[in-house]
């Protein structure tokens, strides 16, 4: 231990070398699977065998060479969803289910059963226009919406599931064993295969449950637009996948990631979405072992009926998307998430693993990170330069260096002597402090935190029994099992302000190397043999680590606060339902022009996978950005949902007045522009909080029926009124920008010259901005005052930026409360308008009677674009008062 203690731990270590990660050919469950399946071994369906009962409809599944039965179940759930789960009828101990990410409020549709072809079952929901066909041999089921087949489950027949053996030890092979297809136990495969143990490196995974995968194919009718499986540095729309080179959901510690890769990187959704002209789809996967994702997009035969009768039918080509899933352990567990609208699936997905948390108002500001920001002095010289050079900003953070010798929950003595101190003057400005806690705690007896954990058996462990001890930054360290509630119960209460030295109520937090990362462990994180609470191995439940961490913390800053404040708590990995507990980022990008480019398709693809909290760090992680890049950087960062300039601690410093006067004149505006902006991204935080609407959206969303959208990735939308198109090229002096919607109308947000939709323009840039346009139809609240911190703005003026559609109107929502309670959710206090401009009259009304919220702002200024003709006056009604302009005050 001493040895380990004093070991430097370098950045280095993380450094991404490509050969210490698998690529598919070194996944053991993906060969099997690959070379079985080839044998086209098939699944029939033992209909004579179904039960309906009040929750779903079940039935027998079976593998004519094992003869062995698997259990399918089918539920319907409100909302139009379909659930499939397919587990062993009988298995030799538990399989691994995913909990805790479902919300608890889900409710079955009764599934009624109707007439259907011999040898088949028909399964409706609801009114009846969404069912099930089930054909028997082979097993296939075909999701039809009003007569249309839109998704076939299993008609490749990669149906795969390796059931719990008996380890050979105990048993010799059978028989049975050796005619079963879906296990080939001879020796010679053995290694091949990575039945019972799988070598990668000098690692040695060692498997006492033996293989247990499964896997799954679903073919898309129609659809050849995918998105979503984050994260992956990759296209927002998913690409063809050869043999080989599937898209692989993992977390991993991967520092300075390749992008354009299918690699697995931080966080893991297991989720995708097709969209066509017409209809959007979702699956959702529900597993948290290894899993990896083919995609494949070929052209298809469609017959459709003629004018002349249904029997001269003509042949279409149209297109099928076919998705084959495969996971290392656990049970088939999918949900069918039916649409039909873009903004249906995103209901359906929150539904099911709940909408993003409302974030409190600082942390839509703007947020300073560096590894690490030395000393107070250190810190207390950045938070006055922002003010000396009028720079708004919103939180301090402090990397893993403000601990005790990388121990979380402590302050360096010598560097922070008075963290509350500290944190006053913070406070003074009406601004925060984000501190680091990751998963992994030193090896020390004389550090109360491990003391605790490894006394009420905390830790996860080895599969020798003790515990799991692996290297990270403070050295020799144990890795708290957060899948254990006792242990996330016991976690949160380390952040109440009695236990929790020196915090103070303007202290937030940041987990990070929760993937879980051990430096020098297979593909830099845990053995998979790992033992977990309830005797699971690691294996089972890898993806959603970060995740349970996640929520521990969330539940800390509540529980400290009594429940009455919102938390804040940004984490690197994350799974399905992360957005319940606060922001993810992309990880440790690079400061490279292709960074940021790539940022743009990652965040649009957490966006529609349930996580609108999310952001990339600005200048990229490593290395040192030109200005220009900085510059563009910021301008791009400025528009995206969490904003935070970040920097590792090799690098140059680089805060925003370093880089010469013209520099930071620059990326003030870009940073007074995101404040300006605060109560549009506000609003929209609400709507994705209540309705499940995306805040930063492709633009596919927002136009669905546009084919020319399907694949955009360069610009977005914020909201339904901003399109932002960052630039992303050096020297760039013109940007082809295209504007969508053949009736739409489109504003500079800064000329206020206007294009109509349809249409790709060629507009000039120059370092000072990038291309922002406000849609026609719009209203954008906004201040009209800034403040150097969120805080300093609560009553300052509003204004509205009205655009007008080509019909002369425009609509928009308005969002207000506190910024930091939960008074919004518990007593209604809020305030939510809506307002609307037709026929020269711009009307505000209440778009929620039930909430209440007083607030001393006005709106002081009205800006209205697309006026035909400058008015002669403008009377404003208020509360049966009557007042009129003069010339002079209309503009």
């Amino acid at each position: 231990m001493e040895s380990a203690e004093k070991e430097e731990i370098s950045v280095e270590d993380e450094a991404v070398d490509k050969n210490i990660f698998k690529d598919c050919s070194k996944i053991a469950f993906y060969r099997r699977q690959k070379q079985l399946l080839s044998k086209k071994s098939t699944y029939r369906a033992l209909l004579d065998s179904v039960t309906t009962g009040k929750d779903s409809a079940s039935f027998q599944i079976i593998n004519e060479p094992a003869k062995v039965p698997l259990l399918a179940e089918v539920f319907g759930i409100e909302g139009n969803i379909f659930r499939l789960k397919i587990n062993e009828e009988i298995p030799l101990k538990p399989r691994y289910e995913v909990t805790d990410v479902l919300t608890s409020k889900l409710t079955t549709v009764r599934l009624t059963s109707c007439p259907g072809d011999t040898g088949s079952l028909v399964l409706a929901s609801g009114k009846g226009d969404l069912k099930c066909h089930v054909t028997a041999n082979p097993f296939k089921v075909d999701l039809v919406s009003e007569e249309e087949v839109v998704m076939s489950i299993n008609s490749l027949g990669q149906l795969y599931f390796e059931q719990l053996q008996i380890p050979p030890k105990q048993s010799r092979a059978t028989k049975k064993n050796e005619e079963d297809a879906s296990v080939d136990t001879t020796q010679e495969n053995q290694e091949e295969l990575g039945l019972w143990e799988e070598k990668f490196e000098n690692f040695v995974d060692v498997k006492v449950n033996g293989p247990a995968s499964i896997g799954l194919d679903f073919s898309l009718h129609g659809f050849e637009h995918l998105y979503g499986i984050p994260q992956h540095a990759d296209s927002h729309q998913l690409k063809n996948t050869s043999d080989g080179d599937a898209y692989r959901l993992y977390n991993l510690d991967v520092y300075g990631y390749k992008i354009h890769d299918k690699m697995g990187i931080y966080g893991s959704v297991p989720y995708l979405l097709a969209h066509k002209l017409g209809r959007t789809l979702g699956i959702f996967w529900l597993n948290a072992s290894e899993t990896l994702v083919e995609i494949k997009t070929e052209p298809a035969v469609k017959y459709t009926l003629t004018q002349m009768g249904p029997v001269a039918a003509k042949q279409k080509v149209g297109f099928r998307t076919d998705v084959h899933w495969m996971s290392e352990s656990g049970i088939i567990d999918v949900f069918l998430l039916t649409g039909p609208t873009p903004s249906d699936v995103f209901k359906q997905y929150s539904y099911l693993t709940g909408t993003q948390a409302m974030p409190p108002l600082f942390a839509l500001g703007y947020h300073q990170c560096r590894w690490n920001y030395e000393d107070e002095q250190d810190v207390k010289a950045v938070d006055a330069g922002f003010d000396e050079h009028n720079i708004p900003y919103d939180v301090m953070w402090l990397d893993i260096e403000h601990t005790e010798g990388k121990r979380y929950f402590t302050w360096d003595k010598k560097r922070f002597p008075n963290p509350k101190r500290m944190q006053d003057l913070l406070r003074s400005k009406k601004r925060k402090l984000v501190v680091i806690s990751d998963p992994h705690i030193k090896v020390d007896p004389n550090y109360s935190v491990y003391a605790k954990a490894k006394e009420q058996g905390f830790f996860v462990r080895n599969h020798d029994g003790g515990d799991f001890e692996g290297v990270c930054w403070p050295g020799l360290s144990s890795y708290l099992d957060f899948t254990n509630p006792k242990v996330r119960e016991w976690y949160s209460s380390l952040f109440a302000f009695s236990v929790y030295q020196g915090s103070t109520d303007i202290l937030y937090v940041w987990n990070d190397m929760n993937e879980p990362s051990v430096f020098k462990g297979p593909e830099q994180t845990m053995q998979k043999n790992a033992i977990h609470h309830g005797n699971w191995e690691h294996r089972e439940l890898h993806n959603i680590y970060g995740f349970y961490q996640q929520m521990a913390t969330t539940e800390g800053l509540i529980q400290r606060s009594k429940g009455k404040e919102r938390p804040f708590v940004l984490t690197r990995s994350f799974f399905a339902g992360s957005q319940k507990y606060g922001a993810v980022w992309t990880g440790d990008n690079t400061a490279e022009w292709s960074y940021l480019k790539i940022s743009i398709p990652m965040l649009l693809t957490l966006s529609v996978t349930g996580i609108s909290f999310c952001g990339a760090d600005v200048g990229g992680f490593i290395g040192d950005p030109e200005a220009e890049l900085l510059v563009r950087w910021y301008q791009a960062g400025a528009y995206q949902p969490f904003f935070r300039g970040h920097a590792t601690r090799n690098t140059k410093r680089r805060e925003p007045w370093l880089f010469g006067e013209e520099h930071t004149r620059l990326i003030r505006e870009a940073i007074r522009e995101r404040y300006t902006l605060l109560p549009y991204w506000y609003s929209l935080f609400y709507s994705a909080h209540v309705a499940s609407q995306p805040v930063m959206r492709p633009l596919w969303v927002e136009f669905p029926n546009e084919l020319e959208t399907f694949s955009v990735e360069d610009e977005y939308m914020l909201g339904s009124a901003l399109l932002v198109h960052p630039v992303t090229e050096p020297k760039a002096s013109v940007v082809d920008v295209f504007l969508p919607g053949s009736s739409e109308i489109w504003y500079d947000s800064k000329t206020f010259a206007h294009w109509k939709g349809a249409c790709t323009v060629k507009i000039p840039v120059t370092l000072d901005a990038i291309p922002v346009f406000q849609r026609g139809g719009s209203v954008v609240p906004i201040k009209t005052t800034i403040g150097r911190s969120t805080g300093f703005m609560t009553d300052s003026p509003y204004g509205l930026r009205v655009a007008l559609s080509t019909k002369g109107s425009a609509m928009g929502e308005f969002y207000l409360d506190d910024g930091h309670s939960f008074q919004y959710l518990h007593r209604k206090q809020f305030l939510h308008r809506k307002f609307s401009f037709s026929s020269g009259v711009l009307t505000n009304s209440c778009a929620d009677e039930t909430s209440h919220y007083s607030s001393k702002c006005v709106v002081e200024q009205i800006l209205v674009l697309g006026l035909k003709k400058q008015p002669s006056s403008v009377t404003a009604h208020l509360a049966g008062k009557k007042t009129e302009t003069s010339d002079e005050r209309r503009k």
